[in-house]
């Protein structure tokens, strides 16, 4: 049963927003995390490497949608401390240099700050405006993060 929770608390961190939408609305302390985490081409190379790995090792596992809808009942500590838990999801973290925390914290502030970047603030997009320059800066990244999500640019 842990282990089921611990799968869908991966699969909010790593499945494109449009699938995510169930998932509840950031706390004060997530905006406040994703506000004073510092995007570096480096650690946006991190992060998307492990989204790739991570979506990977989620989606093979069976009833992944059926895990989604019990992430609804978890805190945001809860489901970094069910990351925390898992051997295989923390492997795929370590390998990547990221800490559990480093990754629920780094992957929705770098989309948030490409989202930003492309369209401006609106409601339920939080960004640094460091971040926001920083996606500016490196629109290249935004192509590899798509590509892990399985999004397709526009022809």
């Amino acid at each position: 049963m842990r282990r089921n929770v611990l799968l869908v608390a991966i699969l909010a961190v790593v499945l494109p927003a449009g699938v995510r939408a169930q998932v509840a609305p950031l706390t004060p302390e997530q905006r406040q995390a994703i506000m004073d985490y510092k995007l570096s081409q480096v650690r946006a190379g991190h992060l998307i490497t492990a989204m790739g790995e991570m979506t990977r090792y989620v989606l093979a596992q069976k009833d992944f949608k059926e895990r989604m809808a019990k992430l609804k009942g978890t805190t945001p500590a809860q489901r970094l401390a069910l990351i925390e838990q898992d051997t295989n999801a923390m492997e795929i973290l370590r390998k990547n240099g990221l800490s559990a925390r480093e990754y629920v914290v780094g992957v929705p502030t770098l989309r948030m700050a490409f989202i930003a970047a492309s369209n401006g603030l609106r409601e339920g997009i939080v960004a640094s405006p460091a971040n926001i320059q920083f996606a500016k800066t490196h629109g290249e990244l935004k192509a590899r993060m798509d590509s892990v999500d399985g999004i397709r640019p526009a022809k």
